[in-house]
């Protein structure tokens, strides 16, 4: 059928498909995303992928919708549903990699181990058969079980069992994981299974060779997530199948692509899929480092968002807080009076680890394929230059010649901090320059992924001076940002990016957006955190304090209302098992130490079972609940009304007060979220001032609806965006802005305006017109010229005002 014109939408909303939440089950509470305001349904990937997966990242074929997720039928209910609301559908697809854990779940990977190098779809992976005998190798092989005495693996038999197309044939299983036996290799399952293993196009290696020899690129470091070479005419055409009928068949409106900088060619990918879906709505999962510019001409309309959360959160942070947690983060650390924990040398360290550890593997192929062009280079000596080069490259990635200024600045770092490796990068540079050369393009794949380890995945988890700071996009060592510099971002994004996604909380956020938000009023009272601290690392000591500032701050950010603290032990003990581990300071994935994470876990328990701790606890509730509902409904305003299109991640719309996944993808209530609507609609349930931890949300659900109901009826609205400034004694503490006939006014630093007094005589001067509160009564006063503060922002700590005449 031919697809209406492509459109954008004025806000979206982010549903996880699970087989509990499916295709089905979305299409049921389209009407209730509709009464809400909400104007596109936002799909979690969809595709086949693993069974049991609970997120959709690992897909297994592009030809079909996952069959637990709804299938067809499912994708068909939503589109209907959402069309006939005049509501859009986007989707999150994965075209970087595959889910390769269960081979026979996926037919492409099965046929390339049972055929190799000649298998028809070998080329869609990228292998490097050269580098391991014209086998590929597969880390799953437990330590007690390799012999290489004997030259066999314990625990790999031969069974006959169904493959991908149907048939019974033989294969090699290794406890419950099965792979293809290549044709005429093996007589029967009576045969030795070593030596049929030793015929095969694969080699079953140590999980440990994963680090340094594996030689098929992967997501990350994660073996199985293999990835695909989408930049082939052919493979794109295979792995977009499915994604092209929905276009075709006006099932979807627009996508959500997943890590583009995993692609080798990311402005040639989105070309690609502009030509597929007839130039619909496209957004990329890309991380834009403070001064980083999405490179221009790209076929899409912007990032998902996590630039803008990283300035919301710092406008609502107190920058006199920066001092004082500094030194407190430095006692932690254990360093000298005077010094502080140096952010940029963590980071350069870890990622430094990162490239001769976990993805030493990637290190090793950039090398081979730079010394087919300089085979008398030294590989020893090419891998450190390589390494040190990820290392000190400043931002994810560049995409040549686009971005070459940072390229050039890692190759001034490196030669600054290692001068014995400047012959050696000097050999390199006009190699790695070259747009055109597979060195260079591997190179650029590889620096996000080296950043996304050493610093999403490990510095975040060692650095603790505040926590709601170390999020996903952000750069923790800048603390705060003034009012005028969030105004001078959102101009640009305007006038640049004006349908790009806006975001608070999403599935990789480490913290959700009101867990930051109350984190975030530690800034303003430091001292009182800080004798907190002290006094719950006597009660509780840490092998690992800052660790323990870390898990502390958790344990506060999310502490929930009285009937969520049933789950809420078991939720804290497992963030604290992977915050631990993904430190890897004193205990790690791969090798657990017991007595550590006990001591970490002992924390956890305290947090319940102990009254000093509780105590201790208590007091810095009282302190910081009722503000961080102010910031929460503060960055929630912002995150609406700003330039961009706002997401509401599921359940965001009351209080958000998720950890890292998979703690942020577990269910929410929908049927609890419709009814309070419904009774906010029909004025039985009223949107007061949040106060202490049994606040229901009410407020945030009011100001949401009421926002994204502006958005999607009345668009002329926010048509521009231009900075509105207070006057008077607490000016500082209110951030607004004008969008053309909307005005978004919203409080922030809430503990030290209530330190002073209060907002006094500071108003606001309102732009011509008259002016009335949306999130205020009906009976609600009309303002013009200025309103005081103290009235406008008497019964919520933001206010959304529209001008009568628009």
């Amino acid at each position: 059928m031919t697809r209406p014109p492509a459109r954008r939408p004025t806000s979206t909303y982010r549903l996880q498909i699970t087989a509990d939440l499916d295709l089905h089950e979305a299409a049921r509470r389209v009407p209730y995303l509709r009464s809400l305001g909400v104007d596109w349904v936002y799909l979690s990937p969809i595709l086949a992928a693993e069974p049991g997966s609970t997120h959709g990242y690992d897909v297994v074929a592009h030809d079909r919708l996952d069959d637990d997720r709804g299938g067809a039928a499912g994708l068909a209910s939503v589109a209907s549903a959402a069309h006939g609301a005049r509501m859009g559908v986007l989707v999150d697809i994965v075209p970087n990699h595959v889910g390769v854990a269960t081979p026979v779940e996926d037919p492409w990977w099965w046929e390339v181990l049972r055929d190799g190098r000649e298998a028809e779809h070998a080329h869609v992976f990228d292998i490097d058969w050269d580098a391991a005998g014209q086998r590929l190798r597969i880390p799953v092989v437990g330590d007690d079980d390799l012999q290489p005495a004997r030259d066999a693996i314990d625990h790999l038999r031969l069974v006959e069992a169904e493959a991908p197309d149907g048939e019974r044939v033989l294969q090699l299983h290794y406890w419950d994981q099965a792979f293809p036996v290549a044709p005429g290799t093996a007589s029967g399952v009576e045969e030795d299974p070593d030596a049929v293993h030793a015929r095969q196009h694969y080699e079953l290696v140590s999980w440990r060779e994963a680090d340094d020899a594996l030689n098929y690129r992967r997501f990350f470091a994660v073996n199985t997530l293999a990835a695909v070479r989408v930049e082939e005419a052919d493979v794109f055409a295979d792995t977009h199948v499915e994604i092209g009928r929905w276009f075709r068949e006006g099932l979807v409106d627009g996508l959500r692509v997943d890590h583009p900088d995993g692609l080798r060619d990311p402005r040639g990918y989105l070309a690609d899929l502009a030509a597929l879906t007839g130039d619909a709505y496209v957004l990329i999962e890309k991380i834009l480092e403070p001064g980083e510019r999405l490179p221009d001409g790209w076929a899409t309309d912007g990032t998902t968002g996590y630039d803008v959360l990283a300035l919301v959160d710092r406008v609502l942070t107190d920058p006199a807080g920066e001092e004082p947690l500094d030194t407190l983060e430095a006692r932690l650390h254990g360093l000298p009076d005077g010094e502080r924990v140096d952010w940029a040398a963590m980071v350069h360290d870890l990622k430094r680890e990162v490239a001769d550890g976990i993805l030493h593997s990637e290190v090793k192929r950039i090398v081979r394929d730079l010394r087919r062009h300089l085979p008398t280079l030294p590989a020893h000596r090419a891998e450190d230059a390589v390494a040190e080069l990820l290392a000190c490259f400043p931002v994810y990635r560049s995409y040549l010649p686009d971005g070459v200024e940072h390229l050039e600045q890692a190759l001034a770092a490196a030669r600054s901090g290692r001068p014995d490796l400047v012959p050696t990068l000097d050999v390199l540079e006009p190699w790695l320059r070259d747009p055109d050369l597979a060195a260079a393009k591997r190179f650029q794949q590889t620096s996000g992924m080296v950043m996304a380890k050493g610093v999403e995945d490990c510095a975040f988890y060692r650095y603790a001076r505040l926590t709601s700071l170390t999020e996903v996009g952000a750069d923790p060592s800048v603390f705060a940002i003034a009012p005028d510099e969030l105004h001078r971002a959102m101009a640009e994004r305007q006038e640049r990016w004006p349908h790009a996604m806006t975001t608070l909380s999403t599935h990789d956020t480490k913290r959700g957006e009101d867990v930051r938000a109350r984190i975030a009023v530690l800034a303003e009272c430091p001292r009182q955190w800080s004798e907190a601290l002290e006094r719950l690392l006597a009660l509780v000591p840490s092998p690992d304090p800052v660790l323990a500032s870390l898990l502390w701050q958790a344990v506060i950010g999310a502490w929930p209302a009285a009937d969520g603290l049933d789950d809420y032990r078991d939720r804290l003990h497992a963030y604290a098992e992977k915050a631990m581990r993904e430190a890897g300071s004193g205990t790690t994935w791969t090798a657990p130490d017991e007595a550590f994470e006990a001591r970490a876990h002992a924390l956890v328990d305290a947090a319940f079972d102990d009254p000093q701790v509780r105590e201790a606890l208590d007091g810095l509730l009282d302190l910081v609940v009722d503000p961080g509902w102010s910031n929460a409904l503060a960055a929630r305003l912002l995150a609406l009304t700003l330039p961009g299109v706002p997401d509401v991640y599921q359940g965001a719309e009351l209080w958000e007060q998720s950890l890292v996944d998979p703690d942020n993808r577990r269910p929410v209530d929908l049927d609890l979220r419709e009814r309070l609507l419904a009774d906010l609609d029909a004025g039985t349930l009223r949107a007061e001032r949040p106060r202490g931890l049994d606040d229901p949300g009410a407020a945030k659900l009011h100001l949401t609806a009421t926002a994204l109901r502006l958005r999607r009826d009345r668009p002329g609205l926010l048509t521009s965006y231009a900075p509105l400034a207070a006057a008077g004694p607490a000016a500082e503490h209110a951030v607004a802005y004008d969008r053309g006939g909307l005005l978004a006014v919203a409080t922030r630093l809430p503990l030290g305006l209530a330190a002073r007094g209060g907002w006094g005589d500071t108003e606001l001067p309102l732009p011509e017109g008259r002016w009335r509160d949306h999130l205020a009564p009906d009976q609600a006063p009309v303002h013009e010229d200025a309103v005081r503060l103290a009235d406008l922002l008497a019964d919520l700590p933001v206010a959304l005002l529209v001008r009568e005449d628009a």
